[in-house]
This record gives C-alpha cells, sequence and structure tokens, in this order.
C-alpha cells in the first residue's frame, strides 16, 4: 500500500478531551475498499473518512468504522470539513456520500477556530415493526411505560437509520445497561448502520444522548452528527419543537469525552448540524 497520510481530529468536544475522535484521510483515491478498512481497523475510532475523489462542487468522501463501511459520518464529516477549510480556506462545500450530498458550510472565528455547519439530506421517519420494537426494549431493559409522554419510539433518518427512544426518568436514562453482541444483531438485521439513539429531555431544547453503537465495535459513541440530524427530524416529526428552533444535544459524558452538537431544525427539509473539530496530537 502506498504510503497515505492520515490526520486525527476529535469533533463536538465541549472541554479538552472531549469529543469524538475520527480519522480523516485526505488523499484516498488509491486505496482499495480492503486498505480503507484496515485503516479504519488499526485507528480503532469509531469512523474514518477518506477522500476518494473531487466533484465540481467538493469532494467525494466514503466512511468506514473499525467493523465495515457505512454510509454516512456526522462527526468524520464535520472532522473532514475543518481539515479541509485549514488548507484551503473556509466557506461552503458539498460533499457525495454514499448517502447523497451533504452541503457543509466552514466559517473562521476569531480565535481562528473553524465551525462547520452541516446541512443533511432530506430525513425521514417510520414507525418500528412491533417485533423489532420489543426485541429492542427487551434488549435494553425497557419498556413502552419508560418512554416520555409524547415521544413515541420511531426510526428517523438523516443519513443512517436510528431508532429513537425518548426516557422519562433520567436516573434509568444514566443507568440502563445492555448487552453488545446481542443489540449489534438487531442492528444488523434492522439495517441500522447508525446508533442507537437514546434521549432524555433536560430543558425545552436540550437534551442529554447516548448513543450505542455496538455494530461499529464500540459501545458507546462519544459524539454522533447523523444521530443529531436524526434527532432534529425525530423531533419536528412529534411536533417537540417549533420552526427553526435550534436544539442542543449533550453527548459523551458517559464514556468520558463530553460534547455538544447544536441542531437547527426548518420548518422542512434537511437538519443543520453545527459543530468543530481541533487535531488530536
Amino acid at each position: 500500500m502506498v504510503q497515505t497520510a492520515i490526520l486525527h481530529y476529535t469533533a463536538f468536544a465541549s472541554e479538552p478531551g472531549g469529543g469524538n475522535p475520527a480519522g480523516v484521510v485526505l488523499d484516498a483515491g488509491h486505496l482499495s475498499d480492503d486498505d480503507m478498512l484496515a485503516i479504519a481497523r488499526e485507528l480503532a475510532y469509531p469512523e474514518t473518512a477518506f477522500v476518494v475523489g473531487q466533484t465540481p462542487t467538493g469532494p467525494h468522501v466514503r466512511y468506514f468504522s473499525p467493523g465495515a463501511e457505512v454510509p454516512f459520518c456526522g462527526h468524520a464529516t464535520i472532522a473532514t470539513a475543518v481539515a479541509i477549510a485549514e488548507r484551503e480556506g473556509p466557506g461552503r462545500r458539498v460533499f457525495t456520500t454514499a448517502a447523497g450530498a451533504i452541503a457543509l458550510d466552514a466559517t473562521t472565528a476569531p480565535d481562528g477556530t473553524v465551525q462547520v455547519a452541516m446541512t443533511s439530506v432530506e430525513p425521514t421517519t417510520r414507525t418500528l415493526d412491533p417485533d423489532t420494537r420489543d426485541r429492542l426494549f427487551a434488549l435494553l431493559g425497557l419498556t413502552s411505560d419508560d418512554l416520555a409522554e409524547g415521544f413515541s419510539l420511531l426510526e428517523a433518518f438523516a443519513g443512517n437509520w436510528h431508532p429513537v427512544v425518548v426516557l422519562a426518568d433520567e436516573t434509568l436514562f444514566h443507568q440502563f445497561r445492555f448487552a453488545p453482541a446481542p443489540l449489534a444483531e438487531l442492528m444488523l438485521e434492522a439495517g441500522w448502520t447508525g446508533t442507537v439513539t437514546v434521549l432524555h429531555r433536560t430543558a425545552p431544547s436540550e437534551y442529554e444522548a447516548r448513543n450505542l453503537f455496538p455494530v461499529g465495535r464500540i459501545t458507546e459513541d462519544p459524539a454522533t452528527g447523523s444521530a443529531a440530524a436524526a434527532t432534529g427530524a425525530y423531533l419536528r416529526e412529534v411536533g417537540a419543537v417549533s420552526p427553526d428552533d435550534r436544539v442542543v444535544i449533550r453527548q459523551g459524558r458517559h464514556v468520558g469525552r463530553p460534547s455538544v452538537l447544536l441542531v437547527d431544525v426548518p420548518a422542512s427539509g434537511g437538519i443543520t448540524v453545527t459543530g468543530g473539530a481541533t487535531p488530536i496530537h
């Protein structure tokens, strides 16, 4: 394999040591699928992004977890957009991904840091079939009575499919446990290439999130951009937000990597998730 430059970033950190690590390869056109999977496994980050080509609007990007290729990854997209902006300057770029076209607007703050607003593909939601719902509840040790009032269990898509579970009880949210292998098996059967998203509402427009990702060989993800976008679509569907509301999602506390994701929910169309990324030295 030709020598490959691999960048290391952490995205959506709310404090030093927080955020979700991602590998970024800006020149991956010479790499095979096996090469990219091998790099992702060696890094052992939740995902690594590979720029495999260019289009007139921006890069063509593929994503690999340590286990397999995934259609889309939000935090690795943010990391890639920051890496490009640091080298080529801020501005608007559209990434071509397996999930569709992802619009990114990079701006530079007075302190020199880059913030990226990432707008998802057209989102959608759907109900879970009863058998899948019951199996998910059983694996998480939950029942339908544990759901917060007005927050039905749905699957939401904004690049990846995520079941979204909103729990009423704060203690249950923090303390529920699950076995990774059986949950990963269900996720593969259900086509959940993203995470299982479990939320607790802490304020009218604020949520704490736990994103379970055993299918990607990660028990719990520190910050999940695709899940944040899917959460925005879910909240719009259940009527928990008004048009153009901004939702704050805090994630990663349970794995010692505190993160914050800002989610803007328009009346229709793609959901915008904003955050930054910093190099890991």
